[in-house]
């Protein structure tokens, strides 16, 4: 496999839907597409609630309850950090991968990002992102939207070849 030529900065698309939609396993399996044709792919993901990184028993979680507004933990091949900041949007969360070609957000119904939106049927029959941020919608459902390709939960290397043609293009 040759290696792809990295220029510029990520390109950032969203993974969209009502929760319980599919979005964590489509986008393994669409991870798993990009990495495979040599894409470094980088993931977002949004939490509508508020989650606990520091797990109780670690260090990190008792230097946050000692009162630290923020942890680092760090590897000689990893790290991670945790920081208390009000309204974090996802272009400042992108600047920590440069070298990405690709950021994933996992969420981001309601933002401007391009998008791919999952509607699965045990969960939903309507959309509920804006079609003009639409690069596709994923669904088991005869719900169709003017101008928006649909592709079936399984079709991820077409919605691949939607990302590769859109990062290749933007390289040129």
């Amino acid at each position: 496999m040759d290696a792809v030529k990295r220029t510029g900065k990520p390109f950032i698309a969203a993974v969209s839907g009502v929760k319980n939609s599919g979005k964590t396993t489509f986008m393994e399996k669409l991870i798993s597409e990009l990495a495979g044709q040599g894409y470094r792919v980088a993931v977002i993901k949004h939490d509508g609630h508020e989650f606990q990184a520091d797990r109780e028993g670690t260090d990190t979680y008792r230097m946050r309850q000692a009162g630290a507004y923020g942890t680092c933990i760090f590897s000689s091949g990893q790290w991670q950090v945790v920081k208390q900041q009000q309204d974090v949007r996802a272009e400042e969360l992108a600047e920590f991968f440069p070298e990405a070609d690709i950021i994933l957000l996992e969420g981001m119904k309601d933002s401007d990002y391009p998008k791919f939106e999952l509607v699965r049927g045990e969960v939903s029959h309507k959309s509920v992102c804006r079609p003009d941020t639409l690069l596709g919608l994923v669904t088991d459902t005869e719900l169709k939207i003017p101008g928006v390709p649909v592709f079936g939960f399984h079709e991820t290397e077409k919605c691949a070849e939607i990302l590769i043609k859109i990062v290749q293009t933007n390289k040129d």
